[in-house]
């Protein structure tokens, strides 16, 4: 470690210019990265409704589907409309009326139930196919195209209409997200640090970390906007305490070794050791979420574990190159800390031990209730402002229609038109439906098979499937359309058990059932991994133990308050937050508890050893904490979409809770359980 701290601090300039260097093609695969912003396209590949994406796509050419409400329209202008839409590209096709009937045909002559399905007063209802997948690029092109030519005239709904609200919303705020983080968390440091320019400093070091890392994610393929939005930011907030070590530790050096290199050299050697250990903890709770069947797991663990490893590397190499070519500046610029040193905090702990171990004790039981009981939500249209004109689309969907969502049915293409007919009509007798539509159902056992044109009939049938559409009054991921595919699966499945039910009802409902058995699975991982590491490094089996337990209480705090608020959170804030607020706040509780066992070690009270560890390390923590809350905090209240708003005030309220926890409740459990530790802890190596 000697050799390379000493090779790191002579080659500082060389290093300085690679990592400029470096930042080029970072860059370039920063903005090279394909966006993903279809969240449901992470679940599970094997399960039916991603088959069903995908025999959709290979089978009928279509990949998602757009309603479009027309209102105060005559019937041949919705005509007009509806050939200048089907030109646009990527458009398969777009059935109506005029589908079936010239439009010099009266609709009153359509059989009722499928008059009203897409008629409603002034109002029409146009179904739009695309070629290409909700999320592709071409299907989003073309919604923003159809917006166009439809002028305000009409209301465009469904999923890529969402997800065109959410892409332009997102890249909107995503410079701002950066922008508040930097600024927050520049002032904190400012008043945290003794230097004015030292802030910058460590922003500039993990400032190149995070633009090697996004730029790395080109190798990927594609990452979520929730990943891309996040990333930052979090980074930033997570790995700032590193930075923050190394400074003062080469102060330490520098106050007594007359040579600054030489006192670098020393500061990036104890640096190595400590920073690389506490990451690992850091690291292997984003590993923890790879295990998410819901991959969407999968892409930000990645991202943000090679984000920590990444953020490591730059503050034992670029940082102390900066810090040294800035040496003057940071010299001239130099002040008194303002925020207090803290240092009677461990006096105070200690002094009520009993008093703090009877609050969290009287606390769990209400802490406990609002952990199970935070309300989540699944629908993902719910992240996003009303104002959005997807959102709105969805409203009119709803007012004029009563309808909330669309169902699409594959059976065999060789099932009867008898049997599809009884099927459709056992399908709307159940609660909720609004109609089911096929090929059969339109044209009914009167309308001759010749009457219909091919090209409706390539939209609804191919050599192995026939599709129906069936409308449903109640929303996604409530219990009621649940329960509804439950049934309507099982009706279809007694006709055709090859049959599938997909679309984004279905698919929310696979959602749930996947991130419920996700919630478990990375919970145990993370818990179980950062336990394993801490048994190492301290050679205990208590102690992980009780580390982890002292975190998870302040997890669980974190995570009830909605349920007392009455605050719905995001469905992914309830797997992802745990896991990070655990990986990234447990080093406070592992710095603490390295000074106590060496106080111990060396024969100190139990008391007096709790005492100073905590008071040598409560400022260490508290910046850390309070750098983390700035990065987060800021994007948390600013972002109009909810998931991003959620996660970053969960975070950044979680970084606060943690804090506390270890400062007040951790030093009465290592007083109070101190017999235990010393019985089941290996003495410290040297």
């Amino acid at each position: 470690m000697k050799k390379l701290s000493s090779l790191i601090v002579k080659k500082r300039v060389m290093i300085l210019v690679i990592s400029l260097i470096l930042l080029i093609p970072s860059a370039i695969g920063y903005i090279s990265t394909k966006v993903n912003y279809d969240l449901l396209t992470y679940l599970p590949e094997e399960i039916d409704t991603m088959k069903g994406q995908d025999i959709l796509k290979e089978d009928f050419g279509t990949g998602a589907f757009s309603l479009l409400v027309a209102e105060n329209m005559k019937p041949k202008e919705i005509s007009d409309l509806k050939e200048k839409i089907e030109k646009t590209d990527h458009v398969k096709d777009v059935i109506w009326y005029d589908s079936v009937f010239d439009v010099s045909v009266p609709m009153e002559m359509l059989p009722k139930d499928l008059y009203e399905a897409f008629n409603n007063g002034d109002a029409t209802m146009l179904m739009i196919l695309y070629d290409d997948t909700s999320s592709a690029d071409g299907t989003m092109e073309a919604v923003r195209e159809i917006r166009k030519i439809t002028d305000q005239r009409a209301f465009l709904s469904g999923m890529t209409a969402v997800l065109v609200d959410t892409q332009a919303l997102s890249e909107a705020e995503a410079p701002l997200y950066v922008l508040m983080a930097v600024v927050l968390c520049a002032l904190t440091l400012m008043l945290a640090m003794d230097s004015w320019v030292v802030p910058f400093v460590f922003l500039a070091s993990i400032g190149m970390a995070v633009i090697y890392n996004l730029g790395s994610n080109l190798f990927l393929g594609q990452i979520s906007y929730v990943t891309k939005a996040l990333a930052a930011v979090l980074q930033l907030g997570v790995t700032m305490d590193y930075s923050i070590f190394l400074w003062h530790s080469y102060e330490n050096y520098a106050s007594y070794e007359e040579d600054k290199e030489t006192a670098m050299a020393q500061a990036i050697e104890d640096t190595m050791s400590s920073v690389v250990g506490s990451s690992v903890t850091t690291i292997a709770g984003f590993i923890a979420l790879c295990f998410m069947s819901f991959t969407l797991g999968l892409d930000l663990g990645i991202v943000m574990a090679k984000g920590v490893l990444l953020g490591v590397v730059c503050c034992l190499t670029v940082l102390p190159a900066l810090i040294l070519v800035l040496d003057k500046p940071l010299l001239a610029t130099s002040h008194k800390a303002l925020l207090p040193d803290l240092k009677g905090i461990g006096s105070f702990s200690v002094k009520h031990e009993k008093i703090m171990l009877a609050a969290a004790a009287i606390m769990l039981i209400p802490v406990v209730h609002g952990y199970r009981n935070t309300p989540v939500y699944y629908n993902l249209d719910s992240s996003l402002p009303d104002e959005l004109a997807s959102i709105q689309a969805n409203k009119k969907l709803k007012e004029e229609f009563n309808m909330n969502s669309t169902h699409m049915l594959l059976a065999d293409s060789s099932l009867s038109e008898k049997k599809v007919m009884e099927m459709a009509d056992e399908m709307r007798k159940e609660d909720g439906v609004k109609f089911v539509l096929g090929l059969n159902t339109v044209k009914g056992p009167l309308l001759p098979a010749e009457f219909i044109p091919d090209k409706l009939k390539d939209s609804l049938i191919s050599e192995k499937y026939q599709l129906l559409l069936i409308g449903s009054e109640y929303e996604v991921a409530s219990e009621k359309v649940n329960s509804q595919i439950d049934r309507l699966t099982e009706i279809a499945k007694s006709y055709d058990e090859r049959s599938m039910l997909i679309g984004e009802a279905p698919c929310t409902k696979d959602l749930i059932e996947v991130t419920n058995h996700d919630f478990s699975t990375v919970s145990t991982v993370s818990i179980g991994v950062i336990f394993l590491i801490i048994a190492v490094v301290f050679r205990s089996l208590s102690l992980p133990a009780l580390l982890v337990a002292v975190i998870e209480f302040g997890i669980m705090i974190n995570m009830g308050i909605p349920a007392y608020t009455g605050t719905k959170i995001p469905f992914i804030a309830s797997i992802v937050i745990g896991t990070i607020q655990l990986g990234s706040t447990v080093d406070y509780a592992i710095l603490i508890t390295t000074k106590y066992r060496r106080e111990r070690t060396a024969g100190t009270d139990v008391k007096d050893a709790v005492t100073d560890a905590v008071n040598e390390s409560a400022k260490s923590v508290f910046v850390s904490a309070l750098a983390f809350f700035a990065s987060t905090f800021g994007v948390g209240m600013y972002s109009n979409i909810d998931m991003i708003s959620s996660l970053c005030t969960l975070m950044s309220r979680g970084a606060l809770i943690s804090m506390a926890c270890v400062l007040l409740v951790l030093p009465s459990v290592l007083v109070a359980f101190d017999g235990i530790i010393m019985k089941t802890t290996l003495p410290q190596r040297g």
